[in-house]
């Protein structure tokens, strides 16, 4: 005979029924027709575009470094964590993660006799007690489950063992030790696996006090002014907060046999303040896993004093004289929500003489500006160069003897990348030229003049390339390298005429 089911919630008083289906409503999530979470449904797609767009930020000052770890197991989604990467290498791949130090399991304690209930006479226990309620054991370190798994992917700051910091998917885990390390086995990963498909746009400064600045040439003084009202150095009281300065003051070769008087020298400095932009789209555009968008560049503030004196020397096999003088290296860190992108930005400040040996100047000019260099990624047009500067000068001081062309400036190569590959290179020149036109004429008593005209003018030149590694960013891969387009102002600083001078063109008096 079939039994009918039994009810049991008709046990239960109407109260406490209405208890439960109130409960049973707030704890299960009722869906849609489409098998939609209802409370997913109801999201604007304002909130929705809200959730997708990460915020581009420096991670707070006097915190630890940074990890984030996409779970393979979770859809990939990068979290926060609190993993750090104690070693990598970059060669082989290794990597060592340390865990934070888990708490002991604690003891359970002794099962008492409960209030009310009957004890065994053989045992003294209750019975709802049973073996369960026993002590549980240790477990043991060989066999504690590690912190990350095959598939997961690791963003980290840099870290010891980890200059420019870490990008990785896990391919093996080697093993686990006792104190919570993890050794593993490693390979380059890309952004998009750990944006996915979000988007995040701005521009972090760097901080000028994080740059490691290496002389290079005797004399040179380094300077700067950190956000925060926070200064250093003689010249940092006087500097734009965020700002970096550097003074330099070096002897260039004369040219082959001019006279001691004809000493050369450039002398001054070069200030700026340097801000990286990161954008990123990952919503694609029907390419799968590929992002549809993306922009990796530096750029911000210059200015730059310094004058030229002397009787310069000539190129050397038709390319002119470079004088580096100031090497400086930093590794901002911009947070993408969770992520750690770790920027890598190499700057070498350098002279630069381009002279035909003739002419003696004394020159000195004052510029501002600003600038922008980078690469822009679409599907429509693939990876294509940003190359962009608005500067402008004038002339401090402007003296011209004898005739010829002198050109040189004061200028910066940069490098930019992400954890350890270099995606962007530019040259940044910014330069005076002076130009002067003469003739002379001598007299038989040995006396002469100079007539002529001079211009003066300043200007700057950026070059550079984008590298095959930005594909870092997931996008399709760079065939080869893409020139920047090559930028080139000049404007009129002076000019004049009867203002270039020279020693008297004498001949030899005749003797009877």
């Amino acid at each position: 005979m079939h039994r009918p089911r039994l009810n049991r919630h008709a046990f239960l008083p109407a109260v406490t029924l209405a208890a439960l289906l109130t409960t049973g409503c707030a704890t299960s999530t009722p869906t849609t027709a489409t098998g939609t979470p209802a409370t997913r449904a109801a999201e604007t797609p304002a909130a929705a575009a809200a959730e997708e767009q990460l915020a581009v930020v420096s991670p707070p000052s006097g915190t630890a470094a940074p990890t984030a770890v996409a779970d393979a197991g979770e859809g990939g989604a990068a979290k926060k964590s609190s993993l750090k990467v104690a070693s990598y290498d970059r060669k082989s791949g290794r990597a060592v993660i340390k865990a934070p130090t888990a708490a002991k399991p604690l003891t359970t304690p002794p099962a008492t006799p409960s209030a009310g209930l009957p004890t065994s006479p053989a045992t003294g226990s209750s019975p709802s007690s049973s073996p369960s309620s026993a002590p549980s054991p240790s477990p043991d370190p060989a066999k504690r489950a590690a912190p990350v798994a095959v598939g997961d992917i690791i963003a980290s700051a840099p870290a010891p063992g980890a200059p420019d910091g870490v990008l990785a998917e896990v391919t093996q885990v080697v093993g686990a030790t006792e104190d919570g390390d993890t050794t593993v086995k490693t390979e380059p990963a890309k952004l998009n696996s750990v944006l996915g498909e979000s988007k995040a746009e701005g521009t972090v400064p760097v901080d000028p006090s994080a740059m490691r600045v290496e002389p290079l040439v005797q004399g040179v003084k380094v300077s700067w002014a950190k956000k925060g009202d926070l200064r250093f150095g003689p010249e940092g009281a006087k500097l734009p907060l965020g700002s970096l300065r550097i003074d330099v003051g070096a002897a260039i070769a004369t040219a082959e046999g001019a006279p001691a008087s004809a000493s050369a020298s450039v002398e001054g400095y070069v200030q700026l303040a340097p801000e990286v932009a990161f954008s990123y789209d990952g919503s694609g555009s029907g390419t799968g896993a590929s992002p549809g968008g993306a922009f990796l560049g530096l750029s911000g503030d210059w200015a730059s004093q310094w004058s030229l004196k002397g009787r310069a020397a000539g190129s050397t096999g038709g390319q002119p004289i470079r004088i580096p003088f100031a090497e400086l290296h930093s590794d901002p860190v911009i947070q993408v929500g969770p992520v750690p992108v770790v920027v890598n930005l190499d700057l070498t400040c350098y002279i630069q003489v381009n002279a035909d040996g003739r002419v003696t100047v004394d020159v000195e000019q004052d510029l501002k500006g600003d600038f922008r260099v980078g690469g822009t990624f679409s599907w429509a047009k693939g990876w294509t160069p940003v190359s962009e500067s608005d500067m402008t000068g004038e002339p401090l001081k402007a003296r011209v003897t004898a005739a010829g062309d002198v050109k040189a400036a004061l200028g910066a190569e940069a490098t930019v990348g992400l954890y350890g590959t270099v995606g962007v290179t530019a040259d940044l020149a910014p330069y005076v030229r002076a130009h002067a036109d003469a003739s002379a004429e001598g007299s038989a008593d040995g006396t002469g003049t100079v007539t002529g005209t001079y211009a003066l003018y300043g200007g700057v030149d950026l070059t550079g390339s984008l590298q095959l590694q930005l594909t870092i960013f997931g996008t399709p891969v760079l065939q080869k390298r893409i020139p920047l387009r090559a930028l080139h102002r000049e404007w009129l600083l002076t000019q004049g005429g009867g203002a270039v001078t020279a020693p008297p063109q004498t001949r030899p008096k005749t003797t009877g």
